[in-house]
């Protein structure tokens, strides 16, 4: 094999008849393409949501520049090792040939590759070697999820120095953009007119129309909340309720105790998560399920929950290796039941048989948390829905809300204070944090102390993405409604859900009509009105237990328990209007009482 030391190809370049038949285009891919092909652009910004099919698209665009002599070298540059290999893969099926192995060390590359796969990392360690093979032949390269251009700089200085010779470019994301408000290399910014300067794609795919077109599953995601206690580093013990009103640092606090494997609450909802995943078996028998950790540490031990639980000991995937590679690869290709991991699956890691989700890290922006439901999304076939498993936290809760949302990259904007350096900053140290050693993570963690925890389950949001957002009443009852096999049209699912949430309602407008001395029926607007109401009421509670706490030192999650004490009935989340009613006199009665 003859090689050349800058890494570029050969003169002998194959003929057009070597590379392969394309697969027929999805209507979307065709769209793009022509875009891309009429455009005649240096850069390129493709926008498509996660399981949409932005591989496939972009190797079309490498074929169609080959053919027509444009290029003569793809380079290809991913954010983990796994999607090298995943890219080299997808790129062999139609004739490409990328080395996923290519060194910066050596810098040769052999005659037989038409490119090579590499890491942003990898760019940024060597960019000027880099350049040189793209300045020594025309060369397409793709920039696969670009706002990992911007991270820790120098991955954005890195391939800028490297590519800024490159013939063509072709940017590709899935999720919405970073939170920083750093430029990221080869995107075009336009100035709105609010006067901030925003990305601009050149083609953009939604979820809301890859669910539309069946490119994409409908999501179920069912929130679990619970009661939570802990310690402080300051020795303070404190309870709280996740999924209940609180503010930001004990939402924090509460939402790592959830997460602890000691508890309660992880094995639940681990449970709960099998229990679904063997319902949708019944009809997708290699349906596989994803567990997304924190850390290492976090992981090893869900796994061995989930071992307890089913009998089988999981795949786990821990770091961004060429192990990890081969065991997501495998564990794709077979038919077993769990996945754990960490950060490396829940970006680009194309295992279409994931259909059940638990999503059990703390992790909070809404990057991560659309990647991470993308694993899930996928379609193969029509039918066939995704379930998610989540806490009962706000920010999560909305994010699942609106994953439709297309969002830009946004510079010189005003930020909100420190909300926006925060989800900055939670970006930036993702990988790091994902990979960290069990001493680090145990080190971090040495100031808080979880100490008990259980699972409730409060509610299920489905097909916020394209009918609006729904809610059902969290039960048991409705859990085990839920459990049955997901296997229904988007507009099925939706059917049933209504319907559901429709008994629910009316069930509480006949209760509030009882306790209010009338007659009421459910019918039309009066069953908003009755949900409105009991919302209402669940609202005026929580305020006098914020008070009630701010006045005694007493917590959320005590005063409450001592209201279910005194009045009887249900938590909160299930109680009727007459028993949330009750329990806003008693705690009136308390406040006298106090005076």
């Amino acid at each position: 094999m003859s090689t050349s030391a800058a890494g570029h190809l050969s003169p002998a370049f194959p003929e057009r008849a070597a590379w392969g038949t394309a697969s027929k285009l999805r209507a979307w891919q065709e769209e793009a393409l022509a875009s891309y092909l009429r455009s005649e652009s240096r850069d390129f910004l493709a926008v498509a949501t996660p399981g949409a099919g932005k591989t496939t698209y972009a190797l079309r665009v490498a074929t169609e520049l080959l053919d027509r002599g444009i290029i003569r070298a793809v380079t290809v540059v991913a954010p983990t090792e796994h999607l090298k290999t995943q890219w080299a893969d997808a790129a062999a099926r139609v004739g490409v040939h990328l080395n996923p192995a290519f060194s910066n060390s050596t810098g040769v590359q052999s005659h037989e590759y038409h490119g090579v796969a590499l890491t942003y990392a990898q760019v940024a360690a060597n960019p000027a070697l880099h350049r040189r093979r793209t300045t020594d032949t025309p060369t397409l390269v793709i920039l696969d999820e670009i706002h990992h251009g911007g991270d820790a700089k120098s991955w954005g200085d890195g391939i800028r120095e490297a590519f800024e010779p490159a013939t063509r470019r072709l940017s590709l994301t899935g999720t919405p953009f970073r939170s920083d408000t750093n430029a990221i290399p080869f995107l075009r910014y336009e100035m709105g007119e609010d006067g901030i300067l925003r990305s601009a794609s050149d083609h953009t795919y939604g979820y809301a129309e890859a669910l539309r077109d069946g490119v994409v599953r409908p999501v179920l995601f069912l929130a679990y909340g619970g009661a939570m206690r802990w310690r402080t580093k300051a020795g303070d013990e404190v309870s709280a309720r996740l999924g209940e009103p609180l503010t930001k640092d004990l939402t924090a606090q509460a939402w790592r105790t959830a997460l602890d494997p000691k508890g309660e609450w992880v094995p639940s909802v681990l449970a709960a998560a099998d229990k679904r995943l063997s319902e949708v078996r019944r009809h997708v028998p290699d349906a596989g399920g994803l567990v997304i950790a924190s850390n290492q540490t976090a992981a090893r031990a869900y796994a061995k929950l989930l071992q307890g639980i089913t009998g089988v000991a999981p795949t786990v995937v821990l770091s961004d290796d060429a192990g990890a590679s081969t065991r997501i690869e495998t564990f794709a290709a077979d038919t077993s039941r769990w996945m754990v991991a960490v950060r490396m699956v829940s970006e680009g890691v194309d295992v279409p048989r994931l259909c059940v989700g638990v999503y059990a890290t703390s992790t909070s922006t809404p990057l991560y948390f659309a990647q991470a439901v993308g694993r899930f999304v996928r379609a193969r076939k029509r039918g066939e829905t995704a379930s998610v498993f989540l806490p009962s936290v706000p920010v999560i809760l909305s994010h699942a809300a609106a994953m439709e949302v297309e969002r830009d990259h946004a510079l010189d904007r005003k930020t909100t204070a420190e909300g926006e350096a925060s989800l900055w900053a939670e970006e930036e140290g993702l990988l790091a944090a994902a990979n960290r050693t069990e001493t680090e993570a145990d080190l971090e963690d040495s100031s808080f102390e979880a100490l008990e925890s259980d699972a409730h389950f409060d509610h299920v949001l489905f097909d916020a993405q394209q009918f609006g957002l729904h809610a059902a009443v969290g039960s048991q009852e409705e859990q085990d409604y839920l459990g049955l096999p997901g296997l229904l049209e988007p507009e099925q699912v939706t059917t049933l859900l209504n319907e559901r949430q429709a008994r629910q309602s009316k069930s509480a407008t006949r209760r509030g009509g009882a306790g209010a001395g009338g007659g009421a029926t459910a019918s039309g607007p009066s069953v908003v009105s009755a949900h409105r109401a009991l919302a209402s009421q669940r609202k005026e509670l929580n305020k006098l237990v914020a008070a009630y706490s701010s006045k005694t030192g007493t917590p959320h999650a005590t005063i409450h328990m001592d209201l279910r004490r005194a009045c009887g009935g249900p938590e909160l989340a299930s109680a009727t209007s007459e028993q949330v009613t009750e329990r806003i006199d008693r705690i009136r009665r308390w406040f006298v009482g106090r005076c």
